[in-house]
């Protein structure tokens, strides 16, 4: 289960009571969910019309923000192609190591802190959306820009992909014919290409020669052939092309538009390459090591990395205690790189708006002075009804009107419930499974 409830409810005589209420309601006697506290610092409040205006700015910002981390998460996954089972562990949100990005997010959620160093709490609560929105702008821009390179890049190698594959008609020819298939140099005689369907073989075998004046006998080979057509040579005098074309296309045999240039071939050959190691090196991992721990008799921990078996061998002869942890260091290519930082950046810069706009609503619900306890809720599935209905009955007195679901298209200015639930507790709901796909 990978949803999450962030709510907030104001302080008894002291915060830890209105965290005790809730546990003993949500877990001690029905384990409704599992609960974590949710660590929100002092924060600036400023004034009334300044949080009422923020409200709605932080609903539109955490849209964007969420929808950026959906894109990094799926562009890493269009990105590494036949490796898709590898998005999970490449997305590392705030450098974790558990290899299921589920997992992950989960630990990052219930190990929330505020990141005083990027987003100070001295600045305004305006000044560090802004500082946000910013920096999640300038993540959505360069993925756009990667994005657009790497997609051109990816779309040219194709294109010569598909030069080299596919139907004889339209296929590139030079991995499939040698010099020694060509007349070259000669002033008076060429060589020309045509692909012959297979059922007309004997048909080509019996006509070509005829096709046309000065076609030189018995010079016809076949050098390819896929599951639908052969490629033939035929060798003929140049004034006879376009007759020989003619003829060879009122007989449904199509004549290759093609001459034998080495220097060109290997051009193409080369560009192939470079653009297949180009695309490689964006995503390419390279040597896996092992990590090993090691205790001595003095109880301190080595950590060395192992090339071979011998090796454990001998630590095992010394007596020593040897783990090994599997870890796998990859050296992921720039771009994989970009979107492995850049998706723990994005999604820690969305919990913390996630933070703002507990912290601004529980303001604007429960009065000053600041008061109030934000906590994390992973709800049970199979329990989630019995769940919501707890929590009304918990806080309904705090809004009376709210006993029920208030509908959903009811605006209170302020409280930015037109695209929300609303409860008589702050919600806000945190869903983590980010890819659109199945791994």
């Amino acid at each position: 289960m990978t949803e999450f409830w962030l709510i907030s409810a104001p302080g008894e005589k002291t915060c830890q009571q209105t965290w005790d209420k809730m546990m003993a309601a949500t877990t001690r006697t029905n384990n409704l969910s599992t609960n974590h506290k949710f660590s929100i610092p002092d924060l600036k409040v400023g004034t009334l019309d300044v949080l009422v205006g923020l409200s709605d700015e932080l609903a539109k910002l955490d849209s964007f923000v969420e929808s950026v981390v959906k894109k990094v998460a799926q562009y890493m996954a269009d990105v590494l192609e036949d490796s898709r089972d590898k998005v999970q562990e490449n997305l590392l949100a705030n450098g974790g190591t558990v290899p299921h990005i589920s997992l992950i997010l989960i630990s990052v959620l219930n190990k929330f802190q505020w990141d005083m160093a990027k987003y100070p709490i001295k600045q305004s609560l305006k000044n560090i959306s802004e500082i946000i929105s910013k920096q999640v702008t300038q993540i959505d821009n360069d993925l756009k820009t990667r994005a657009s390179a790497y997609n051109s890049l990816k779309g040219n190698l194709q294109n010569l992909e598909r030069k080299n594959a596919g139907s004889l008609l339209t296929r590139s020819l030079a991995d499939i014919v040698k010099k020694d298939d060509f007349v070259l140099d000669s002033e008076y005689l060429i060589t020309l290409l045509a692909v012959v369907p297979k059922t007309a073989y004997p048909e080509w075998q019996k006509t070509y020669e005829t096709l046309a004046e000065m076609v030189v006998p018995r010079s016809s080979n076949l050098l390819f052939e896929d599951n639908d057509s052969g490629l033939f040579s035929v060798t003929l005098f140049r004034k006879a092309i376009d007759d020989f074309k003619h003829k060879a296309r009122e007989n449904k045999f199509t004549v290759r538009d093609f001459q034998y240039n080495e220097e060109e071939m290997k051009a193409d050959k080369e560009e192939m390459t470079r653009l297949s190691t180009d695309k490689k090196k964006q995503f390419v991992r390279d040597s896996t090591l092992e990590k090993v721990s090691i205790s001595g008799h003095k109880s301190k921990k080595i950590n060395v990395v192992l090339f071979s078996l011998a090796k454990i061998r001998r630590l095992t002869r010394l007596k020593q205690m040897v783990t090994v942890t599997d870890r796998c260091l990859s050296l992921q290519g720039p771009l994989v790189r970009w979107l492995k930082v850049n998706f723990s950046e994005a999604f820690i810069a969305w919990i913390h708006i996630k933070a703002l706009r507990v912290f601004v609503e529980s303001v604007l619900r429960y009065g000053l002075p600041v008061n109030f306890q934000a906590m994390l809720l992973q709800p049970n599935k199979k329990t989630m009804k019995r769940l919501r209905e707890v929590l009304n009955d918990l806080y309904k007195h705090l809004d009376s009107s709210a006993a029920a679901i208030i509908d959903s298209a009811m605006d209170i200015p302020g409280l930015n419930l037109s695209q929300q639930e609303y409860y008589p507790y702050v919600y806000y709901k945190i869903e983590c499974n980010l890819l659109d796909l199945k791994v």
